[in-house]
C-alpha cells in the first residue's frame, strides 16, 4: 500500500524538507507571476530580442528573475538528491552527491545571475 504522507526521507533532515516544500510553493507562485508579467501584461508578449531586452530594463525583472532562478536550481538539486537518498548510498558516497550538487546549483546560479545582468546592462 502506497501511504500519502510527505516527510523528510532518512538522512535528510527536517530543514532540508521543509526548505523543498517551500521552496515548491514558490516555485508555483514565482512561475504564476512570470508567465502573467511575461505573456499577458507584456503587450504582444516577448516576441523579439528587443522586446526582452526592453523588458529587462525595468528595475524589478532583473531581481524577479534571479529569484525565479535560484528557486527553480534549488527545489529540482534538494528534489534530486531526494531521490539520489532513496539509492541508500553509504556516509562518504552521500556527501560527494552534497558536495556535487552543491557546485552544480552554485554554478548554475551564478551563471544565470551573470546572463540576467548582461542583458540588463544592454
Amino acid at each position: 500500500m502506497i501511504e500519502n504522507t510527505s516527510r523528510p526521507k532518512n538522512n535528510e533532515g527536517v530543514g532540508l524538507w521543509l526548505t523543498k516544500i517551500i521552496l515548491g510553493l514558490l516555485v508555483i507562485v514565482v512561475l504564476g507571476i512570470h508567465f502573467i508579467i511575461n505573456h499577458a501584461v507584456a503587450p504582444g508578449g516577448l516576441l523579439t530580442y528587443a522586446d526582452v531586452i526592453r523588458y529587462y530594463k525595468v528595475p524589478i525583472v532583473p531581481v524577479m528573475e534571479i529569484f525565479f532562478l535560484v528557486v527553480v536550481v534549488s527545489h529540482s538539486l534538494l528534489g534530486f538528491r531526494a531521490i539520489l537518498l532513496d539509492l541508500n548510498p553509504v556516509a562518504g558516497i552521500r556527501r560527494a552527491i552534497d558536495g556535487i550538487l552543491l557546485v552544480a546549483g552554485t554554478a548554475a546560479i551564478v551563471y544565470g545571475a551573470w546572463l540576467v545582468i548582461l542583458l540588463a546592462s544592454r
